[in-house]
């Protein structure tokens, strides 16, 4: 009986580690929304929490993984810079204006886009084979139909409201007539935006492979969120020159970017890479959706934003579509364990 329970805890471990993690994430879109809503620019929201993201991981790195660092080589740093930019400065950057366009729920979706695109970039760069007539290949490429066309219902489909509670809360204190008329303006470019950082993140996803097998976790983090932090920085003083925009007060500004760089990009980067070592990417990825529901729960009841019939097909396509390649993907690593 004890034995069946220490079982069944080291199984809930990752479980509860993925669900602490899509937590944190879905606490950053809230925050992000706050911090944009209260005048914050996005450039410099991103520039400071990948400061705080390089001070937490870095001094991380450097304790934890002392005697187990490799010596840093060109090839190791040109590979930590780029993925500085596809999974830090760029991402980031586009992944914020998408959601200071739109709502935090429909970028949440958008997410769900980044195994697709992942296999999209992986066929561009002839790093995977389509193998369309295999049951792995029709797969991945019926998952990532669905997806995308997921996005686009997502997109440009709006439908009815659909109504589940009502609550007093609206922390963005925002007229809705106002909402719908900038929600009809932005939605396209928010759409846009939103998949260009999934397709930045797919980038980042297949780099972040090879500089895996070269470097260990936490140092390869710290590299890329101190690249990244200078990218973001340099990148916001050049668009954004009035000091007065940089000021951190005591308030949704100061918590959003310290959360988001040492809770978000520092702690949880640290979970994964844990869970990571235990079960893998595809148990990381099958726990996306996850993050969907968390911030349609808390956009509701926080924000108050309106759920409506195109934003829950799209995410269902989306969400299908993920699992649909999950699946085939896992299917393609059994095959590849048992040839071996």
């Amino acid at each position: 009986m004890v034995g069946k329970l220490e079982q069944l805890l080291e199984w809930l471990k990752p479980v509860m580690a993925m669900a602490m993690f899509e937590i944190a994430i879905g606490g950053v879109n809230i925050l992000y929304k706050l911090a944009t809503k209260d005048g914050m620019i996005v450039k410099i929201m991103i520039a400071y929490r990948m400061l705080f993201a390089a001070v937490s991981m870095v001094p991380l790195a450097l304790i934890g993984e002392w005697n187990s660092r490799p010596k840093l080589t060109k090839r190791i740093f040109f590979l930590g810079f780029f993925l500085s930019i596809f999974g830090g400065s760029l991402s980031q950057n586009l992944y914020g204006e998408s959601l200071a366009l739109t709502s935090a729920t429909f970028v949440a979706a958008m997410t769900n886009l980044i195994p697709a695109m992942t296999f999209v970039m992986a066929i561009i760069l002839r790093m995977e084979s389509l193998s369309i007539k295999t049951n792995v290949g029709k797969a991945k490429v019926l998952g990532t139909i669905l997806s995308i066309a997921g996005a686009m219902v997502l997109t440009f489909y709006k439908g009815r409201e659909i109504k589940l509670w009502s609550t007093n809360i609206n922390l963005l204190h925002q007229d809705h007539h106002d909402m719908s008329e900038q929600s009809s303006r932005n939605q396209a470019l928010g759409g846009f935006l939103g998949v260009a950082s999934a397709v930045s993140m797919a980038v980042w996803m297949i780099l972040q492979a090879k500089l895996s097998m070269e470097y260990p976790p936490y140092s390869a983090t710290a590299l890329m969120s101190l690249c990244a932090s200078i990218q973001s920085v340099v990148y916001a003083l050049c668009t954004e020159r009035h000091w007065s925009a940089w000021k951190l007060g005591w308030n949704v500004r100061l918590l959003t970017v310290v959360y988001g760089g040492v809770v978000a990009s520092g702690m949880m980067v640290a979970l994964m890479a844990w869970v990571a070592r235990r079960r893998g990417a595809l148990f990381i990825a099958s726990f996306h959706p996850l993050l969907l529901i968390i911030v349609a729960l808390a956009g509701s009841l926080m924000l108050d934003e309106k759920l409506h019939l195109g934003s829950l097909l799209g995410a269902v396509f989306i969400i299908v579509g993920l699992y649909v390649v999950l699946w085939g993907k896992s299917k393609e690593l059994k095959t590849v364990a048992v040839e071996d």
